[in-house]
């Protein structure tokens, strides 16, 4: 064999570089995460240090203010397991206070190393809309034109961007409209939810938030203000939704409406076997037939259906009462149909035709009739109890996955019968969805398959505790599980994702990753916004990219 020519060691030696020049940049470790090993609930909080940058921010004329002391709460979030602190707090009262910010710090170039986050209802998880030694915007406080109802053929809301749902939802009713898709807990923003997917028991039938959406404005990591939508600024509008905050932050959105219903029949049911209640799901998904339909998981529950009494009638009450749970792993069916008082008796015959398909154990069938507005936000009233407990404000370690349909029974052979045994330490979801209600055009990620479900594991960990239900022990439980579904080349994805390094991002976005750097580097070439995602780093975007140019020079040479 001949030796290799003097271009092709050249080639060799260029791509070394560049490989170790990435992984010199992309190996760094966090500093300021907390360790998702850590046993402690007590989070690590990084103080915050006085800049040359910071103190420029003061020259800046704005509508709103910026707050530099006193400003801890912007360190906390509802995950309660990242605490880092900023060094300025923007309370915008315009859409320019942002604008003009950021376009500030961009401005400044590689001199600062200023990052800014968006902060909604502080609803993140592990520390997304943290900024350490950066800025956090308190979108709620963001003022602009109040909630607009427009009527007619295709009926919208245009909302701001640090608006909750909750008020979006009372606002619309006054029209008779609302939503199509909504999230379990309403007391979240506009911008939070749409920089994610949005999604609930509605989802397989009208899709996520973010696939109910006509039209953006959108703050890009230039500064710039822009309008987006299917026909305008394609590229920013798909790429915002969805997209992490990673090319900009939602200033205000145009919302897709439908007729509001005045009632909803509240129903659910028990199964022991997991394959009759994923049947019965994907039966329900693709008859449309219901309104939203969801399902939980669980384990070991010692009168769980005398719980249910306090907001269900049980449709058979004897043998309801004599149902024994505890020692059991049950899958909970849960549905809604929506209707109006004058439908009632149309709607019930319906209903009962739906549920006699299904293959529920006949005992725990249990109903009720509520407002629209009194089960859309049934959340909240679980919170209100939460809090008054103190066991709000506490670490919640959640896992959410999206998992391929043809591999769900494998993972609940695992995940439910030999990882997560005994209990539970929070609700588990688990509910199919329609991949066709999706747009593939967004920044979000789903598995491979037409029908995928979402396992959600809202675990609430015990402030000390280092027992079954403390911190470590819930986070080990997430990285078994996690695990499994790698080592079993399940094809899961998350939803509402956390990773520490490049490749991982690189893994979960997969076909998708080349657009979003692409989209990245036009929208937020400085890496500005959203640090605390931790999928770019200020100034290490640059480096990257020029490093992904000459590998393309060096490939074409």
């Amino acid at each position: 064999m001949g030796s290799p020519s003097s271009a092709s060691i050249r080639q060799n030696n260029l791509l070394f570089l560049i490989f170790i020049t990435i992984l010199f940049f992309y190996y760094i470790p966090d500093k300021i995460s907390l360790c998702s090993n850590q046993s402690s609930v007590n989070p690590i909080v990084i103080p915050y240090k006085i800049s040359s940058s910071i103190s420029s921010l003061e020259t800046l004329k704005l509508d709103g203010y910026f707050s530099f002391d006193n400003i801890d709460y912007a360190a906390k979030d509802f995950g309660n397991m990242y605490h880092v602190l900023p060094s300025a707090v923007l309370h915008p009262k315009s859409v320019s206070d942002i604008s003009n910010t950021i376009k500030h710090i961009f401005k400044m170039g590689s001199t600062s190393q200023l990052t800014v986050a968006a902060r909604g209802h502080s609803h993140s998880l592990q520390g997304q809309a943290q900024a350490h030694q950066g800025i956090v915007i308190n979108m709620e406080s963001l003022q602009g034109p109040k909630l607009q109802v427009h009527t007619g053929e295709l009926p919208y809301v245009d909302a701001s961007g640090g608006e909750l749902w909750i008020n979006i939802l009372h606002e619309t009713l006054k029209y008779g409209l609302a939503p199509k898709s909504w999230t379990d807990y309403l007391h979240l923003t506009v911008g939070g939810t749409l920089s994610n997917a949005g999604i609930s028991g509605q989802a397989f039938k009208h899709g996520p938030q973010i696939d109910n959406i006509y039209q953006l404005e959108v703050v890009t990591g230039k500064g710039e203000v822009v309008t987006c939508s299917e026909k305008q600024n394609v590229e920013l509008f798909y790429g915002v939704l969805g997209g992490l905050g990673q090319f900009g932050i939602i200033t205000r959105a145009r919302i897709s409406l439908e007729l509001a219903p005045k009632k909803v029949k509240w129903i659910r049911a028990l199964y022991d076997e997991f394959s009759k209640f994923s049947n019965d799901q994907e039966h329900l998904i693709s008859k449309n037939s219901f309104d939203y339909i969801e399902g939980l998981v669980i384990i070991n529950r010692t009168g769980l259906l005398n719980n249910w009494r306090s907001s269900f009638n049980p449709k058979e009450p004897l043998q309801a009462s004599q149902f024994i749970s505890e020692g059991k792993i049950l899958y909970c069916l849960e549905i809604a149909k929506y209707f109006n008082p004058n439908e009632s008796d149309a709607m019930s015959q319906e209903t009962e035709s739906l549920l006699s398909e299904l293959s529920y154990i006949p005992s725990t069938l249990f109903l009720s009739e509520v407002s629209y507005v009194e089960f859309l936000d049934r959340v909240h009233q679980s919170e209100i109890k939460l809090r008054a407990k103190g066991l709000w404000e506490i670490p919640h370690p959640w896992l959410n996955l999206l998992v391929p349909k043809h591999k769900i029974f494998e993972f609940a052979q695992e995940v439910f019968g030999n990882i997560l045994t005994d209990n539970s330490n929070g609700p588990i979801l688990i509910y199919p969805v329609n991949k066709s209600k999706w747009d593939n055009r967004t920044s979000f990620v789903t598995p491979e398959e037409d029908t995928f479900y979402l396992v959600a594991f809202l675990s609430s960990a015990m402030p000390s505790s280092t027992g079954r239900d403390g911190l470590f022990h819930i986070l080990a439980q997430n990285k078994r599980i996690l695990g499994f579904c790698s080592s079993a080349s399940l094809g899961a994805k998350q939803y509402l994702p956390h990773y520490s390094t490049q490749e991982e991002w690189q893994a979960h976005f997969g076909p998708k990753w080349e657009v979003f750097v692409a989209r990245k580097s036009t929208y937020d070439p400085m890496a500005i916004l959203a640090p605390g995602q931790r999928i770019f780093r200020r100034n290490n975007l640059r480096m990257m990219l020029a490093s992904r140019s000459s590998l393309i020079s060096g490939k074409e040479s």
